[in-house]
């Protein structure tokens, strides 16, 4: 499949629009939770099938990440030096998950308010998840999970440092924004 840009062509001002096909977005979706730092993925889970994310999901999928973590990052896990960062999402900052947290001296980063643009995820992983897999059709949920393992893999720890110092430049933005929405903004960060 092609991008807007790599599809375009030169047309007289004249000239009608070129018919081009739409396919049509797939019925099968899967959802994949990942949890990556500096140096790359610590944990990731798909979410099973008939489960829906709730406070009690997300609870067993912080246990499950404070495991690899304490598995995968033995230097972070004795210091308790790891920093979770998660969005505003309502199961995230339930009482429930909170006082796990407090409980097991889980250091959090606050997602700011109304700022989409500084959630990793968003502007860094599932592109490069996405892209490379756009435009395929699969018949089922296991080549999703197998490819989207694939190229969650193949992201060279060289990705996930680039990640962070994006990251550390949207905090900034964010602070010069005064907390609002400046994805696409031309923001001088040297005023």
């Amino acid at each position: 499949m092609q991008t807007s840009q790599q599809s375009s062509e030169f047309r007289l001002e004249n000239e009608p629009n070129p018919k081009k096909t739409r396919q049509s977005r797939s019925k099968i979706k899967v959802m994949l939770t990942v949890f990556f730092d500096y140096h790359g993925v610590v944990y990731s889970e798909f979410l099973p099938d008939g489960q829906t994310v709730n406070k009690e999901y997300y609870l067993s999928v912080m246990r499950r990440l404070r495991e690899n973590i304490r598995r995968k990052r033995l230097d972070l896990w004795k210091n308790n030096s790891w920093i979770l960062h998660h969005d505003n999402a309502p199961w995230y900052t339930s009482i429930l998950v909170r006082e796990f947290l407090a409980k097991n001296s889980i250091n959090v980063i606050e997602q700011a308010p109304y700022s989409p643009d500084m959630t990793p995820c968003d502007f860094f992983l599932f592109p490069k998840l996405k892209l490379p897999l756009r435009g395929r059709r699969f018949e089922s949920i296991e080549p999703i999970k197998e490819n989207s393992k694939k190229e969650l893999k193949a992201l060279p720890s060289s990705a996930f440092k680039k990640c962070f110092e994006e990251w550390e430049k949207r905090w900034r933005m964010c602070i010069a924004s005064d907390g609002a929405y400046f994805e696409g903004d031309k923001i001088n960060l040297e005023d």
